[in-house]
């Protein structure tokens, strides 16, 4: 074939290849001096160019890992099992399987919940009803659905996801909070109940000052859509910092709702300047509760616990009337698009212990039935769910659940703006890829499994209602190995310390 070929055609390949190869031959011996010249790499002084690989192996390693060579169950922060878990319920597809169980039921931390033998059968099931949130304000709410969307900014997020999920949860019926971000159009758009959430920076209600402006505040809560306050104290992945948006995702359009400068970082505070007790913290709920009529509570991480008693004494001070409407805890292991390594691995407590912490101390101050509870961290399956309700909460949060049914693949790139699922980006050409429309099913149908599916597990129980569970249909597996019954572990704070006057035991 090749005599065929004209002479200096062959000629002129020739020549082409031998230039790319002395290019090519060129361009190694320069990185090549280049690495041994230079001393801030050892790595790459000795072992010139092959040290250049060591970054991209070490980047690639983590994608590998995760398709290739991790364990279904043996991942974080969330295994292939439980990620699968999600899609499927996402999917409408359910969540039966063959064979048995993957999971080591004998692992210290698990959690066992305790079937009765004669379990409710779907003849007295019941419909859970709605918990009336804030009945002293002007426009309580009447939450229906205790599973509901955790905080998101826009920002964080992009506009098809927030126009998702906000269509997602009008169909299901659960609310959605905005995050600390501010209100978007795209949040009023899909029509659902909204939790507008009061970080440090105060967007979307801050001065230029950066202070509450309560005009902007008005003017929020005047949104029929617009159901609760949520006063930002903390947040799981990051307590003791304020909210990090990258700069490469601070659009004009994010800038603008927001109250900032377009392209630069923005970094809230790490606390709010007029809170720094319990008095003042009840003062800004009860100045943002008459600003706009409508129930306010607070979210923070819990890590020392002796401020929850001066909070509730100072409750017990002033009256029930000056309690927040509820309380939003967040894990310690949380979730976020960006926060320092050093808080996310090390501060904080989990909700397996700060949870029934807060739960306790209400009901040891008579304040169980005022104040409602929300659980927020890293739960995303019905069993999670299910067993923050024995634990007490009246509703659960989650974030990174419903990342995964708008189609979240764990590739950790939330905060680099080069989502490959469009959710966490602001670039037009990734966001093409998530159509509102569709994702808006895939919410609608994740929020019925686990609602049904927590359904399962309280029948089994013997109860009617999700609501109906306690701590004494749940036992966690301890080191030794039995299981102990949660009620045993978290007994009943009212037999733990000497009775008084507002004590007084929740209604079932």
């Amino acid at each position: 074939m090749y005599q065929s070929l004209p002479t200096g055609f062959l000629t002129l390949m020739s020549m082409t290849f031998l230039l790319v190869v002395g290019i090519f031959i060129a361009f190694v011996l320069a990185l090549f001096l280049i690495d041994v010249c230079q001393r801030k790499d050892a790595i790459r002084h000795n072992y010139p160019v092959l040290g250049r690989l060591r970054p991209m192996f070490e980047h690639l390693g983590i994608f590998f890992r995760q398709y290739f060579f991790a364990i279904d169950r043996g991942e974080l922060p969330f295994n292939r099992e439980q990620r699968n878990w999600v899609y499927r319920a996402a999917a409408g597809v359910g969540s039966t399987i063959p064979f048995g169980s993957t999971r080591d039921l004998r692992q210290p931390g698990t959690v066992l919940f305790v079937n009765c033998p004669f379990p409710t059968l779907e003849s007295d099931s019941r419909e859970n009803r709605a918990l009336i949130v804030g009945p002293d304000c002007r426009h309580p709410y009447a939450a229906a659905s205790f599973f509901n969307i955790s905080a998101m900014s826009f920002g964080a997020i992009s506009k098809p996801a927030v126009l998702a999920l906000s269509n997602g949860a009008r169909i299901a019926g659960c609310w959605l909070n905005t995050g600390e971000g501010g209100l978007s159009p795209w949040h009023l758009e899909g029509g659902a109940d909204l939790v507008f959430q009061i970080g440090t920076a105060k967007y979307g209600v801050r001065t230029s000052e950066g202070k509450l402006d309560v005009d902007k505040l008005s003017a929020i809560a005047a949104h029929e859509h617009v159901r609760m306050f949520e006063i930002k104290l903390s947040q799981g992945a990051k307590p003791g910092k304020g909210g990090i948006l990258p700069g490469c995702k601070v659009t004009p359009e994010i800038a603008a709702i927001r109250g900032i400068p377009a392209g630069a970082d923005s970094i809230s505070p790490n606390r709010f300047p007029e809170i720094g007790d319990p008095g003042e913290l009840l003062d800004f709920i009860r100045r943002v509760r008459e600003a706009t009529g409508k129930p306010t509570g607070f979210k923070c991480v819990v890590g020392a616990v002796g401020w929850l008693d001066d909070l509730f004494a100072e409750i017990d001070r002033r009256g029930p009337g000056a309690a927040p409407d509820f309380i939003t805890i967040d894990s310690a292991d949380g979730g976020s698009g960006a926060a320092p390594m050093s808080l996310m691995d090390n501060v904080g407590l989990t909700l397996a212990e700060s949870l029934p912490a807060v739960i306790d101390g209400l009901v040891v101050h008579g304040l169980r039935e005022r104040v409602k509870v929300i659980a927020s961290g890293k739960m995303i399956t019905s069993s999670d769910v299910a067993w923050a309700l024995c634990m007490g909460a009246d509703f659960v949060t989650s974030a990174r659940g419903f990342m995964f049914a708008l189609g979240c693949i764990q590739s950790l790139r939330c905060h680099r703006d080069t989502c490959p699922t469009g959710i966490t980006t602001h670039r037009p050409r990734l966001q093409r890829g998530l159509d509102p429309a569709d994702k808006a099913t895939r919410v609608h149908a994740y929020v019925e499994h686990v609602r049904s599916d927590v359904g399962v597990i309280a029948h089994s129980c013997g109860v009617p209602t999700a609501h109906g569970l306690r701590r004494k249909h749940a036992r966690i597996v301890s080191s030794a190995g039995p299981s102990i019954p949660l009620e045993e572990l978290y007994p009943d704070p009212l037999r733990r310390v000497p009775s008084h006057g507002s004590m007084r035991v929740p209604a079932e």
